[in-house]
């Protein structure tokens, strides 16, 4: 049974910052693709970003510039920073891994990651 730990998340008034933190076994993490995705109350859950093993990350648009996905290889995290925090950035917030695609990239579809973790809410109000 593989499990992702998440940790991070809370309340912040708009304009704030919070890191999410993401633990996964190293054969995951280490040849997957780590991804983040959110889901606002009533709403799809959505992706926010991905990141394969070599380092590139993708993000969705509306948070590019202001959050930064990264890693610390050592100890098999996987971090979310969020700056600059909007009131629509309010949601459910889950950390995900899954295989790279057939093209060696990291979609942004959910239905292609199949270990998640709990996930931990954000507020920003």
């Amino acid at each position: 049974h593989v499990q992702l730990v998440e940790s991070g998340g809370g309340s912040v008034q708009a304009g704030g910052s919070l890191r999410l933190s993401c633990a996964a076994p190293a054969y995951i993490y280490s040849s997957n693709c780590m991804g983040w995705f959110r889901q606002a109350p009533g709403k799809e859950r959505e992706w926010v970003s991905a990141q394969r093993s070599d380092g590139s990350t993708r993000y969705v648009g509306s948070v590019k510039g202001r959050f930064t996905s990264s890693k610390d290889t050592a100890k098999n995290l996987f971090y979310l920073q969020m700056d600059s925090l909007k009131p629509e950035d309010t949601g459910m917030y889950y950390c995900a891994a899954g295989p790279v695609n057939e093209y060696g990239g990291c979609p942004a579809d959910k239905a292609h990651y199949n270990y998640w973790a709990q996930g931990t809410q954000v507020t920003v109000s």
